[in-house]
């Protein structure tokens, strides 16, 4: 069962699960979205929230819907690129934030993402 983070709307965070999904290349474009249905009984939510997840990843511009066929990603160039590097930039925001919190410079924010960072690898794949 999906643990949902209190004082985060539920939708919300299941629109961000798809959007990692998208990101990570378990949906690409033209992909058939699961029906509301489905998703209501994966997250274990009301079918009025999902109809929400729908209403804000097409307000967003990620999905389109067929009527009577469903919701699919889109097929646009680039357009997964842009929602990795939003969402990148989301990730590295908060990340200065907080390590400016805990008083470390930029220097000293460098050294400590060099040692995290993963030996024998300079990319992720």
């Amino acid at each position: 069962m999906y643990k949902f983070v209190d004082g985060i709307p539920i939708y919300l965070q299941i629109v961000k699960e798809i959007k990692g999904a998208m990101i990570s290349g378990k949906l690409k474009g033209g992909d058939k979205l699961p029906s509301v249905r489905e998703i209501a009984e994966q997250y274990q939510v009301n079918p009025n929230t999902v109809q929400r997840v729908f209403m804000e990843l097409d307000k967003q511009g990620l999905t389109y819907s067929e009527r009577g066929i469903g919701t699919f990603v889109k097929r646009e160039p680039g357009l997964l690129e842009d929602l990795k590097s939003e969402e990148a930039a989301k990730v590295i925001e908060n990340f200065i934030e907080e390590i400016q919190k805990l008083g470390y410079s930029k220097n000293d924010m460098l050294k400590a993402l060099d040692n995290a960072w993963p030996k024998g690898g300079e990319q992720h794949d």
